[in-house]
């Protein structure tokens, strides 16, 4: 595994320039955020020892469950923990061993060059929501996803420069049978986009049929030496890793590809109440999955995942936006900085179920303090609703408009020779104005940021053009979008050959609703 990018031209570039002027504010062409602000860490080194402790006191001495995978047992076995049953109990030093051989960055590779991404480091990665059963848009209302919503939702997520991936569940395709869906999910991420993306989990066919897409969608040179496919997998809180996760795991990882796995704890219900319990409880989730890929194949790329929230002790009922789980933000980016991963955690998350000010206020809260605790791969980015059970068409268009002045904050502040406009002073008189100097035109087109949605005109204007709010102006916009897409270019060999496996693959495939 190479961390190099491999030899090849951009493609698209027209249609990037394009997307930039009429996307999430001017200028956002670069395929990832490079962060120049320091990152935010709340806690001493007494407190954050205290936190690493009752992580590898789980991990060693309470031990974790594994379930549903003889191979992996065996594995833990020869790597030297005591196995007993199901419980895995290993040397906390052997964890921390373990986990120091995955990389602390690497390139996970788009068919794209250009848009490749480097995960971790200085550096962060906006992908959209993940998983949603349900869409939501100002035409059709609340429905269960299709194929055609995916496809739409794949083909903004590539026209959007504030969305550095694909993720992949953007929804839930419900009018394909859950048995070969992943296979048409995965066609349309390689067909209609040319950004990164991941692959399926839930079942090991399913995440070797994504393997074997990225190899031939890659070829086989590219495949074997870089990073070109993810997969994203949440443990099953609290402190029990099944077959999901390690089969999953040997797939991908044992092919030399990366993973991504996420304790997704309820504070309160999958973890303690206590939120410094729970972070404990999601470090100790991470490390021993951490540990188990690199078991697999020493140096695969991993991505350690927190998606703790607080729960309404009344109803049961999941928050988000919450000072809890914000941070717990903070303190997670923290220790994986410390244990030396790269991490994924938060996105703009909310309870609300339409794009209303709730929506905004909670996912704001909860994406600010994801992109401040230094989060490198953030899944949830855009477009979640309702706890994550929908998608929402004008929500991810939304959310991208403030992705991109997020962007633009992590630059930083510029305080070189030009940024400190010493000749603006040579120019203008006391009491003057810089309206016209030479420093305003050399960059009145990218000083500010400048949202694709917001309005900012005088009431009148805004009457004017139908006093629209911004969810129909997103709504405008999705439909722009849509309207302007161009397929990125493929190998024409490579298409078919792509089509001819999900051809053959569903062939195999007894339709299957489960």
């Amino acid at each position: 595994m190479t961390n190099e990018r491999p030899q090849g031209s951009a493609r698209g570039t027209r249609r990037q320039k394009r997307a930039a002027r009429g996307g999430d504010g001017p200028g956002l062409t670069a395929p990832f955020i490079r962060r120049r602000l320091p990152f935010v860490d709340l806690l001493d080194d007494e407190a954050a020892a205290k936190i690493e402790a009752q992580a590898d006191w789980l991990v060693q001495d309470n031990g974790i469950e594994f379930r549903g995978d003889d191979e992996a047992l065996r594995l833990w076995r020869e790597a030297g923990a005591d196995v007993k049953d199901t419980r895995v109990r290993a040397p906390a030093d052997l964890v921390r061993a373990l986990c120091a051989k995955a990389p602390r960055e690497f390139i996970q590779i788009a068919r794209n060059p250009a848009k490749s991404v480097t995960i971790g480091g200085p550096n962060q990665v906006f992908a959209p929501v993940y998983g949603p059963p349900f869409v939501r848009d100002l035409d059709g209302g609340r429905r269960y996803g299709s194929l055609a919503d995916f496809e739409k939702l794949v083909k903004l997520t590539a026209m959007l420069p504030s969305l550095h991936h694909g993720g992949f569940v953007t929804c839930e395709p419900c009018d394909i049978p859950v048995s070969k869906r992943h296979l048409d999910m995965q066609l349309a991420h390689m067909r209609f986009s040319d950004k990164p993306h991941l692959g399926a989990i839930t079942e090991m066919t399913r995440a070797e049929d994504s393997v074997a897409m990225a190899r031939i969608l890659h070829g086989d040179a590219t495949f074997e030496s870089h990073c070109v496919i993810m997969g994203n997998v949440n443990t099953n809180s609290p402190l029990l890793v099944d077959k999901v996760v390690t089969e999953a795991i040997r797939t991908y990882c044992g092919a030399g590809q990366g993973i991504v796995v996420a304790p997704f704890i309820l504070s309160g219900a999958m973890g303690p109440v206590s939120t410094a319990a729970s972070v404990a409880q999601a470090l100790a989730e991470a490390m021993i999955c951490c540990a188990f890929s690199q078991i697999v194949r020493p140096g695969a790329p991993f991505v350690m995942g927190n998606f703790l929230s607080s729960m309404s002790l009344k109803s049961g009922a999941p928050t988000f936006g919450m000072p809890e789980p914000v941070l717990s933000n903070y303190v997670i980016g923290q220790l994986a900085r410390r244990l030396g991963l790269p991490l994924r955690c938060g996105g703009s998350l909310t309870a609300s179920k339409i794009a209303d000010a709730q929506a905004a206020y909670e996912s704001a809260d909860s994406m600010h303090s994801t992109v401040m605790a230094g989060a490198h791969f953030v899944l949830h980015a855009a477009g979640w609703l309702e706890g994550g059970l929908c998608t929402g068409f004008e929500k991810l268009v939304m959310d991208a408009d403030r992705l991109g002045a997020y962007q633009r904050l992590m630059d930083g502040l510029d305080v070189s020779a030009e940024g400190l406009a010493r000749d603006a002073y040579d120019e203008v008189e006391p009491a003057g104005h810089f309206l016209g100097c030479g420093h305003t035109m050399r960059h009145y087109q990218t000083a500010f940021y400048e949202p694709a949605l917001s309005d900012s005109e005088n009431v009148e204007s805004w009457e004017e053009k139908g006093a629209k709010d911004m969810t129909v102006r997103a709504h405008e916009r999705v439909r722009h979008l849509l309207d302007t897409y161009e397929q990125p270019p493929l190998d024409p060999a490579v298409d078919e050959a792509l089509a001819a496996f999900v051809a053959k693959r569903k062939e195999a495939l007894p339709d299957a609703w489960y």
